[in-house]
């Protein structure tokens, strides 16, 4: 069944704002959608798909766009749309149209350079390479390039997962369990989740099982103080709060009210009271001091190039400059420094992001320990074993789309000394007297 001939030209304005980069790409199809209420869900759906197919494949699409007739932006679109629903499905191609797509599939890619198959920019293909090898660089990118999963959580103070597998099949929708993540489903196809009884009574989130690993890591338990010190909408403190089984104290810190804002609605679904949000100006804050020495465990899922997240947002590799890289690390090593302050004598601080880069992870966890003598690193593969996860991992916790199937994940664990942290409590209490 073919398209509305309008969705083409529909799909082509989208795509010419996108490509400005001036706003995330989810972003300004949200807006071009809410502007135009008449567009029924497949076209829709042909739309975005259209749209990321371009983001995703952006390098080759454009090499080859040059070749054919009609506008390159239209070309562009026409290569997206028949990434995502197919050449057939186009309504008003002409027979040259037609056959210049159906050459463009035929292309084997294996075959093209290295960097143009990658379709990341040259600067991060070149770190990738630098970091992990050509071979593995080039399978990272692939994995990169292809759509990610949808993975759920289920909350375990309202469901079993086994449970909610059966009550998904009644639906009908195919779930299985994420092989890491013991609370992780993986959803065979993309149905609309947010419009099942199982969503809409916190039985069930979406939350990507990398994301879900790096809740489990934390390890927090009943009654503690937990600090998730880069809430954002919170997701992962919402696995936190299920962890801890409703117990304990569970702040949410965020320098974005509007963030948190979004934590609200799905706090009241979860079914957790031990959620205090609190929005802060900086990570040197005054209700920060307040906790000083007080919290169990920290965990700082803290901004970064989201190099990891390119399955589910393609065009940020487009949007972020090389340059930003070096802006992140300062800023990932002060927010760390200020987190660190809240963990208390034997507590634990994981310091995580979303990021492929050296720079914002490995290099970030080095500069701590080495201008942190009072915390040692506390081995991943230990923190694993101790939650049962099974992954072998070094130090770090390193999560790669083309080995976990999760997002591109980093975390390291960090442990303040109990003789430590009481010397320089004094230290400071000295310092005030």
């Amino acid at each position: 069944m073919r398209l509305p001939p309008a969705v083409l030209a529909g799909a082509e304005e989208v795509l010419r704002e996108i490509l400005r980069f001036t706003a995330p790409a989810d972003t300004t199809l949200s807006r071009y959608f809410k502007d135009h209420p008449r567009l029924g869900g497949r076209e829709r759906g042909a739309i975005a798909e259209c749209i990321y197919a371009v983001l995703r494949n952006k390098n080759f699409f454009t090499d080859f766009s040059e070749a054919g007739g009609g506008s390159t932006m239209r070309r562009l679109m026409l290569l997206g749309m028949a990434d995502a629903v197919g050449v057939d499905a186009l309504p008003g191609l002409s027979p040259e149209e037609v056959e210049w797509l159906q050459r463009m599939k035929a292309i084997d890619r294996k075959l093209l350079h290295k960097s143009l198959r990658s379709n990341l920019p040259l600067w991060l293909y070149e770190k990738l390479v630098a970091q992990y090898g050509e071979e593995e660089a080039l399978a990272l990118a692939d994995a990169l390039n292809t759509p990610a999963p949808l993975d759920l959580r289920v909350n375990a103070l309202k469901a079993d997962r086994d449970k909610v597998i059966a009550q998904l099949a009644e639906a009908p929708i195919a779930a299985v369990p994420t092989p890491y993540a013991p609370l992780g489903l993986r959803v065979l196809k993309k149905p609309q989740i947010q419009n099942l009884p199982l969503f809409k009574e916190g039985a069930v989130e979406v939350q990507d099982e990398g994301s879900q690993i790096l809740a489990q890591v934390l390890g927090a338990k009943r009654g503690e103080m937990v600090v998730d010190f880069c809430a954002g909408a919170g997701g992962k403190t919402l696995a936190l709060g299920a962890q801890m089984r409703n117990t304990g104290r569970l702040y949410a810190f965020d320098v974005s009210e509007k963030r948190l804002a979004k934590l609200k609605p799905r706090l009241a679904r979860s079914g957790l009271s031990n959620v205090h949000p609190v929005a802060i100006a900086h990570e040197k804050d005054a209700k920060i001091k307040r906790l000083a020495g007080k919290i169990d465990r920290v965990l700082v899922d803290a901004p970064c190039s989201g190099m990891g997240t390119l399955r589910r947002n393609p065009d940020v590799k487009w949007r972020q400059p090389q340059s930003a890289i070096a802006e992140m690390h300062d800023k990932q090593v002060s927010i760390l420094d200020g987190a660190a302050r809240l963990v208390k004598a034997g507590g634990r601080l994981v310091y995580a992001t979303c990021s492929l880069l050296d720079e914002e992870n490995d290099a970030v966890a080095q500069e701590f320990v080495a201008t942190h003598p009072d915390f040692q690193l506390v081995p991943m593969s230990k923190v694993l074993a101790e939650q049962k996860i099974e992954l072998e991992m070094g130090d770090y916790l390193k999560l790669l789309p083309h080995k976990h199937q999760t997002d591109g994940f980093f975390a390291a664990v960090f442990e303040r000394k109990p003789m430590a942290a009481k010397a320089k409590q004094a230290d400071e209490a000295g310092d005030e007297a």
